[in-house]
């Protein structure tokens, strides 16, 4: 290795919490990558650190081809090939992540920023990422460590033993798998998210919900929230935008209902290709009917990214619209992102219509929930208010 020193793990841990204490909640991007830091070096120029581990869910086929377990997509992967995600190969037979404890980007975040409103708020998640995604969605915000492989982007070892004692320094209660897609960096999140449960350290998935239900399963022993995004609410969108498929996503979100497992859900309102009224319809019946009035949705508003720059913002009309047909369906808690001061970012009694929870943008300004109930009325408002006991 040449042009590059390598910094010890513990020297990496101090100099990133001095940098965690000092950059804004709010910053731009919306994580940090980790390139800022002094020492951080390429995935591909760190030395021998064990970090890649052999995945947890695929099956061995002849000819030392493999297939991936973890997604739908079930990648079939040739000796020393790759699955689409571009983060994990086949090496005789036997299929390994090239990104277990090599984040590119971490940040602490506010909770209502991944946005989960319904889940312990005002407090902070220590939010980690590695390269590498199971879709390509033409309007990816994060496409810059999305969309790339492992070897294109600068990463840190951190293993989850560092993760997990980050978060507790940073007084962090859950660490949040975000910005890419944790699907494609399973076993680093399962191992931190299994680390985090022994320390009381609670940890939240934010993701696109592409994602089998095996490794869901066993997943959500370990998890505390989810966060999906609803890309659309029609195959030829995830087709054409995103080249995945919706039926996968709605069966997790119909897993998550059954175990029992607290998530929202965020649907980004594209101008023109997500954005009608009967889609938004047909997406809010069916929320209503599969996995009940209490989940709370979010309609965020689109601003030109990545692949698709030709066009405008979404209209606060559009938003609105969705909003209104949304509650009509019978869905109690649904909100608008992105448009920072608008009444419908906070919660609002069922019973008795009160504000419960105030915000503007993510800052709480007034929180009137009680014991999970309206302090007003005492109607049970749906959601995590503590974290969960059971995690120790």
């Amino acid at each position: 290795m040449t042009g590059k020193k390598t910094i010890t793990r513990r020297d990496f841990i101090k100099t990133l919490s001095c940098s965690l204490g000092t950059i804004g909640l709010a910053s731009t991007p919306c994580y940090l990558k980790l390139a800022a830091l002094p020492g951080a070096v390429q995935a591909s120029e760190l030395p021998d650190t064990g970090t890649e581990k052999e995945v947890m869910f695929y099956k061995k086929r002849a000819d030392l081809k493999i297939e991936c377990s973890i997604c739908p997509k079930k990648c079939r992967i040739a000796d020393l090939e790759r699955g689409y995600c571009g983060n994990k190969e086949n090496r005789g037979g036997i299929y390994y992540s090239l990104v277990h404890s090599l984040p590119c980007a971490a940040h602490i975040d506010p909770i209502e920023k991944k946005p989960l409103f319904h889940y312990l708020p005002s407090t902070t998640a220590f939010s980690i990422a590695a390269a590498g995604c199971n879709f390509e969605c033409r309007f990816c915000q994060n496409w810059r460590i999305a969309q790339y492989r492992p070897e294109q982007i600068e990463s840190t070892f951190m293993s989850p033993d560092d993760i997990v004692r980050l978060a507790l320094q940073k007084k962090a209660p859950t660490i949040a798998y975000t910005y890419t897609e944790p699907v494609v960096f399973y076993g680093y999140m399962y191992d931190c998210a299994k680390q985090g449960r022994r320390k009381g350290v609670g940890s939240v998935m934010i993701s696109n919900g592409y994602i089998n239900e095996e490794p869901l399963l066993e997943l959500c022993k370990y998890l505390t929230a989810v966060k999906i995004d609803l890309k659309a609410f029609t195959e030829d969108f995830y087709r054409d935008y995103c080249s995945g498929e919706l039926e996968p996503v709605l069966n997790t979100l119909k897993v998550l209902k059954r175990i029992g497992m607290w998530f929202e859900i965020v649907v980004l309102i594209i101008p023109t290709l997500n954005d009608s009224p009967d889609e938004i319809r047909r997406m809010s019946s069916w929320i209503a009917a599969n996995l009940g009035p209490d989940v709370p949705l979010h309609f965020s508003r689109f601003h030109p990214m990545y692949k698709i720059k030709n066009l405008p913002p979404t209209p606060l009309q559009t938003l609105e619209t969705c909003h209104r047909i949304a509650q009509t369906a019978g869905l109690r808690y649904v909100y608008l992102g992105n448009v920072a001061g608008h009444p419908a970012e906070s919660t609002y009694c069922p019973k008795c219509t009160k504000t419960v929870i105030q915000r503007i943008g993510y800052s709480i300004m007034k929180n009137s929930i009680t014991d999970g109930t309206c302090s007003y009325c005492g109607q049970p408002i749906a959601g995590v208010w503590q974290q969960p006991g059971n995690l120790l």
